[in-house]
């Protein structure tokens, strides 16, 4: 089932959570830097805090998981309090799951702001092209091969209507 559209400017004027669903390398991290360009918009990055708080303890999924798991735990709130305060923020942390999703959802109800879910359907092969591109440029804080690409993928679910966020599809 396809999840409902909305075509309609991001810039509302209104708290609002943003959260990107996409593939690694599907263009999360560029789509987020455009739309914190707003006023009163925060960037959050998952990659940034994440290599600050664990630099060189990333090596496998495993170890991804563990730490974001972490992370969440701490954000969650915080986002929140960003949102009650007036601010929109940009959530670059891949809403890639239902589990992950769902953590989203009630950092926007508790907040009682708006919310947009940026859905970036970019094909496997295009995210392997761009992910080995990001790779060699070293530009990135982590570097994923394409096994750990498809690993990772397999987990992947697109929004689907029945849960109910307002998807804006790029």
């Amino acid at each position: 089932m396809k999840p409902d559209t909305q075509e309609h400017s991001t810039d509302t004027g209104t708290p609002t959570l943003h959260m990107i669903c996409g593939k690694i390398a599907s263009g999360k991290s560029t789509l987020a830097s455009r739309l914190a360009d707003q006023p009163r918009t925060l960037l959050i990055s998952e990659d940034a805090w994440l290599s600050q708080l664990y630099p060189g303890a990333i090596n496998t999924v495993a170890d991804y998981v563990r730490c974001a798991a972490n992370l969440r735990l701490v954000m969650g709130k915080h986002v929140e309090q960003l949102l009650r305060a007036g601010n929109s923020v940009v959530l670059d942390f891949p809403a890639n799951t239902l589990g992950t999703r769902q953590w989203m959802r009630e950092i926007f109800e508790h907040a009682g702001v708006a919310h947009c879910l940026h859905y970036l359907n970019a094909s496997d092969t295009e995210c392997k092209r761009r992910l080995q591109h990001r790779n060699q440029d070293d530009a990135h804080q982590f570097k994923t091969s394409d096994a750990e690409f498809d690993l990772i993928t397999q987990y992947f679910v697109a929004p689907a209507a029945s849960e109910g966020f307002n998807v804006i599809e790029a």
